[in-house]
């Protein structure tokens, strides 16, 4: 099973939102180890829907091999983050998470429909999350959101559906690897998938690149019942 590693996508996390006309560009700052940040756009105005789906790079990657194909798409709970705290006039919260967990089923359902052998849903906010609160109640939020969506499919749907989650790298830095798993696992194992994989950090290489360096990766993956 191969995957294009998400290279042909504007972003792993925005791609939705691509062509969109009713986003701000002061959302969520995110903060990385070593100082830099990234800011997701703020949503301004109902309705929400996706610009693009990942069966565009699902269908993309297909014409080039005959090998089956796994294709990543971003979770809702990370899409949620759009929604402002202060909140959209004559757009509640719960209509935007309903138009987002309609959008998201949407994504996934296409990518099955169109041949890929599975689905992983990109949760890279599920280690931040107890970065942002320690209690874990975002955390909880988030899978629960999560399982509204995964709840539209069958059992046996959900055994091709998984979960990744990592530290969040980007220029060389992470934004939660200091974020234990112990916190993490219990917490993730109730979203109602087939498959989870993480990134558990393996050593660290020199890049080459003025004297910097940039830690490396393994995965690990568990299977479940996707009951």
């Amino acid at each position: 099973m191969i995957t294009d590693g998400e290279q042909t996508k504007p972003s792993f996390a925005t791609y939705p939102l691509r062509g969109l006309t009713n986003l701000a560009s002061d959302g969520v700052v995110i903060p990385f180890a070593d100082g830099h940040t990234r800011q997701l756009p703020r949503l301004t105005q109902g309705p929400f829907q996706y610009g693009a789906y990942a069966v565009k790079y699902l269908e993309a990657i297909k014409r080039l091999t005959l090998i089956p194909v796994k294709q990543a798409v971003i979770s809702a709970s990370a899409l949620s983050l759009l929604y402002p705290n202060s909140g959209i006039e004559g757009y509640s919260r719960e209509t935007f998470l309903a138009d987002l967990v309609a959008a998201a089923v949407a994504d996934i359902r296409q990518c099955l429909e169109h041949g890929a052998d599975s689905v992983q849903i990109d949760f890279t906010e599920a280690r931040l999350s107890l970065k942002l609160d320690p209690s874990g109640g975002l955390l909880e939020i988030f899978v629960a959101l999560n399982n509204r969506v995964l709840e539209h499919f069958s059992k046996r749907e959900r055994l091709s559906i998984g979960v990744h989650t990592c530290p969040g790298g980007d220029k060389d830095a992470a934004h939660s690897a200091d974020v234990d798993y112990a916190d993490l696992l219990p917490v993730l194992f109730r979203m109602r998938v087939g498959r989870f994989i993480s990134n558990s950090p393996a050593r660290k290489i020199q890049t080459g690149f003025s004297g910097s360096s940039a830690g490396t990766y393994s995965q690990i993956k568990w299977f479940s019942s996707a009951s």
